[in-house]
């Protein structure tokens, strides 16, 4: 089945953290891919260390999309679809139960990867293979094909007052 969290409220990668876990405490083998995030991610490390859970490359270091100039922006597109590419390939050669897309709407909007790309995938993927995938703005067509879909809706956050990510809370 296709799970998407969504939205501009906290919590998107921690319910897919969440049920990854679950999913690899029933023996599930899980890939966890994440995308416009770096290596030193709060997750990775626990994740890392999980029986059942592989993770994905993830770069050392990457600025935020709206920071990059055009020559950035190009060569993080491509760290970002060859991180996918060789995912996919992965999740389907090595059969693995649950692949998970973290932040991969934000990767799409950005432009760091094709909304064809990941659409394909999604609609050709084997039924066995559970797909979970978060980020803000989910395109419509891809969110036709998902069979639950939960928004994650911001009430009030810290970042309205002007408090920049914590480490170990929000990264």
């Amino acid at each position: 089945m296709i799970h998407i969290y969504y939205g501009d409220g906290k919590g998107k990668t921690t319910a897919a953290i969440g049920l990854a876990v679950r999913a690899a405490g029933s023996r599930m083998k899980v890939l966890f891919v994440q995308f416009l995030k770096t290596e030193f991610s709060g997750e990775r490390h626990t994740l890392s260390h999980t029986e059942n859970i592989s993770l994905a490359f993830a770069p050392m270091e990457l600025k935020f999309t709206f920071d990059m100039n055009d020559e950035e922006k190009a060569k993080a597109s491509k760290i970002f679809r060859n991180i996918f590419n060789e995912s996919v390939t992965k999740a389907l050669t090595q059969k693995y139960d649950m692949i998970v897309l973290d932040e991969i709407f934000s990767a799409i909007e950005a432009e760091m990867l094709s909304e064809h790309d990941v659409y394909e995938f999604v609609s050709d993927a084997p039924k066995n293979l559970e797909i979970v995938m978060t980020g803000h703005n989910p395109p419509k067509k891809i969110m036709e094909l998902a069979d639950y879909i939960t928004e994650m809706k911001k009430i009030r956050h810290p970042y309205d007052r002007g408090v920049t990510a914590r480490f170990g809370i929000e990264f």
